[in-house]
């Protein structure tokens, strides 16, 4: 089936109002290309498409073009696309084999006669300084596996309910009990297949979870092909290790990652470029330790303590494999569910664009997460059980006068409800937890 994504809102918004390149940047199989296509087809937009892996002579095709016409005679001897200038949209996927996009797009861009847009998979590893190009000449926007809101286009879940459900975490009142129990089963559903576009489809045709299973599997297998032919020699068993070792850190109590589980004795520092590695290639999400729960929370950002987890939770219950999806499936209460809601919690509010961190005192107690949410520092806390209501650290804190908490979210299998500054959410509701889009701040004018 056809999956709408709201990168595709982004795109038209470019399309329409930015004379800027675009870059698309996001994991393997996320479904940059598709939504691509899909958008400029939907925008009726007479698009160039060249794949840098597909059709490598584009590369030296870029490089050697000394201005936009030797771009566009070299480009049309690939394909028999049209090139009308003022018209067409040159698409280059895999830009990630061409580091001199990053020097090309400024002049690209301010000769004007094509509108660029760029993606490809491990840009934050191999195209770090493309990012770095100068502000005014190209726009980034990442891409993640479908979120639960996307993943409900396969449901038979109508606008109405949505309408519903949005009033009541913003006038936080309870779901009817219908309603909550439907979407309670939904998300136990998202936990099975996540958002990855190929599971997504396939689940939404056949609802048979052995073919997730198999899609999931085959996506690990090229993540770690990514790893041996992007990373060293002497670094891709470590890379492998570290991915490998994720899983089984989720099962512990507190989840947070010990580095000499990999290796006895092995510390931080000498893994710190393959973490590194793993998070810029989109893969894995890292939680970091706030070692102050308050504003502004990077100021006291300690990066060897961490949490990391896998950038899809379907991908994640399929590494625990089919029992776990059967006992997700029943509800089973004697299973140890904990890191696998706070992965589909880490990956819905990655995609939003939140900063994650964690917060662990020996006085206070462990915070899940503290992220930055309507101008405060915020926790929220996820349960798996039915002792959702036991949360010791998060009252704490919320009590906490210098921490100017006015409301904390416990994400839990529950109705919601209130109690004081404490608002428990059913789980699914975190679609509905938004970034910030920024405080006006005007400055007034100084007369002298």
């Amino acid at each position: 089936m056809e999956l709408k994504r709201k990168s595709s809102q982004v795109i038209k918004e470019w399309y329409k109002g930015s004379n800027k390149a675009l870059l698309i940047k996001g994991a393997r199989q996320v479904g940059k290309t598709y939504v691509i296509r899909n958008t400029l087809k939907e925008l009726r937009n007479k698009y160039y498409e060249v794949n840098l892996i597909d059709s490598p002579e584009a590369i030296d095709i870029i490089i050697n073009a000394k201005n936009v016409d030797e771009l566009v005679m070299g480009l049309s001897t690939i394909n028999d696309m049209p090139l009308i200038k003022g018209e067409t949209v040159i698409f280059i996927d895999e830009v990630q084999k061409c580091r001199e996009m990053v020097t090309k797009i400024k002049f690209l861009v301010d000769e004007g006669s094509f509108r660029f847009i760029l993606s490809g998979s491990l840009l934050g590893v191999e195209l770090t300084n493309l990012e770095s190009a100068p502000v005014g000449y190209l726009t980034v926007h990442e891409m993640f596996p479908l979120d639960f809101q996307e993943f409900l286009q396969i449901t038979n879940i109508t606008d109405d309910v949505m309408a519903h459900l949005k009033e009541s975490f913003e006038k936080r009142t309870p779901v009817l009990d219908a309603v909550h129990e439907k979407m309670m089963t939904l998300f136990i559903q998202y936990l099975l297949v996540g958002g990855m576009p190929d599971a997504v489809s396939i689940f939404a045709e056949t609802h048979n979870i052995n073919n997730v299973l198999n899609i999931h599997k085959n996506i690990i297998e090229l993540y770690k092909m990514d790893f041996t032919k992007y990373e060293a020699e002497n670094k891709r068993l470590q890379l492998i290790n570290i991915y490998d070792l994720i899983p089984a850190e989720l099962l512990k109590q507190n989840r947070r990652y010990i580095v000499s589980d990999i290796k006895k004795g092995l510390h931080f520092e000498r893994i710190q470029n393959s973490f590194l590695w793993l998070n810029n290639a989109g893969v894995a999400y890292p939680v970091f330790n706030a070692t102050e729960p308050k504003k502004p929370l990077k100021a006291s950002e300690k990066q060897s303590l961490f949490k990391l987890y896998l950038s899809d939770v379907g991908m994640l219950t399929s590494i625990y494999g089919m029992e776990t999806k059967r006992m997700l499936l029943s509800r089973n209460s004697n299973m140890n569910a904990g890191g696998i809601f706070e992965n589909a919690v880490a990956q819905e509010l990655k995609s939003k664009g939140f900063a994650l961190y964690y917060y662990n005192s020996n006085r206070l107690g462990e915070l899940d997460f503290v992220v930055e949410y309507n101008g405060n520092s915020f926790p929220i806390e996820v349960k798996s059980g039915k002792d959702y209501t036991i949360h010791s650290a998060i009252s704490n804190c919320v009590a906490n006068e210098q921490y100017e908490m006015q409301e904390a979210f416990v994400l839990a299998d529950c109705n919601l409800k209130r109690d004081d500054k404490i608002t428990y959410l059913p789980i699914y509701m975190v679609m509905f937890i938004e970034k910030d889009s920024g405080e006006e701040l005007i400055v007034d004018e100084v007369v002298f």
